[in-house]
């Protein structure tokens, strides 16, 4: 009986019948009961009681060395499986970079809402090395990047193919630019550029796509970093500069005239925006179903 074996650690390893029935939220007669039963079935003494102190007689001295291990072992077996149940109970935690996180994650987050109605969520807003840190050391279950970072823990999931272009004020000097007439390189560097914080997906993108045109990111004219596209966009409109920002963030912008959009070039601009997890741990229900309705949306 694993109830009298506990009881029989606690007297054994408190030395007092009073002290273990508190640890054990029951009541003194309680413990003695259960140590008397198993006194009983033993056929054995396992207890010299003094006036001071209850010690363990030499059999049971022999228990113990038996009845700790058990005792571990349903202690372990109890902490798993109520921590997993505290887990599925639990909000499921998002941590997002910028791009997904304010033009996919509000249609995903609609529909998971839908079909699990019960299953409360919580959204971070991060660039997406920190996104990519939070899911290596579990501190959420799932995150949405705009770019891979090495993290040797984390399994990427591309689910969207975005788009990166520039951005710049619809004025009639962009307009002639946007007709392609003078390559890239021999205008972007001299124009007031807005970038994104240092951890950015799309930064980091766009730094890539530029390399590939030959266009060095120390080449260019930086008059501001800022982290929020809402900010970037706005300081775009008012002819702040120009800068390099997902296609998905500035689509009502360009429909109604408020800004241009310049190509970045055939085989530069495209990138993945990814689901990613940790793949060291097991994913949990919750986890697996949030993954699935991501991949039937996107995939």
């Amino acid at each position: 009986n694993l109830k009298q074996l506990e009881a029989f650690i606690e007297v054994a390893e408190s030395k007092s019948f009073s002290k273990a029935a508190k640890n054990m939220n029951l009541k003194q007669p309680t413990v003695s009961c259960h140590i008397s039963a198993l006194e009983k079935e033993l056929n054995t003494r396992l207890f010299i009681r003094t006036t001071k102190d209850v010690d363990l007689s030499s059999e049971g001295e022999t228990l113990y060395r038996y009845a700790k291990p058990m005792i571990d072992m349903q202690n372990q077996i109890e902490d798993i499986f109520l921590q997993k149940n505290e887990r599925e109970n639990s909000p499921l935690s998002i941590a997002a970079s910028t791009i997904p996180s304010q033009y996919l994650l509000p249609d995903i987050l609609s529909d998971y809402v839908k079909t699990y109605p019960s299953q409360p969520f919580k959204v971070s807003e991060l660039d997406s090395a920190e996104v990519a840190e939070r899911v290596e050391y579990l501190s959420v279950d799932v995150g949405f990047t705009g770019t891979v970072i090495d993290k040797s823990n984390c399994k990427y999931v591309p689910i969207y193919e975005d788009e990166l272009v520039i951005a710049t004020p619809n004025t009639e000097k962009y307009q002639k630019l946007k007709e392609g007439k003078v390559p890239l390189k021999k205008w972007i560097t001299n124009e007031p550029f807005i970038v994104r914080e240092e951890g950015s997906g799309t930064r980091k993108e766009s730094e890539r796509a530029l390399k590939k045109k030959g266009i060095s990111p120390e080449d260019l004219t930086v008059v501001a970093c800022i982290e929020n596209p809402e900010a970037i966009k706005r300081s775009v409109k008012n002819q702040l500069g120009v800068t390099i920002i997902s296609k998905l963030a500035i689509e009502r912008e360009v429909r109604l005239g408020e800004l241009l959009e310049i190509p970045l070039g055939t085989g530069v601009s495209k990138r993945n925006l990814y689901l990613v997890y940790n793949k060291n741990v097991h994913l949990s229900e919750k986890l697996k179903n949030f993954i699935e309705l991501v991949r039937e949306s996107y995939m």
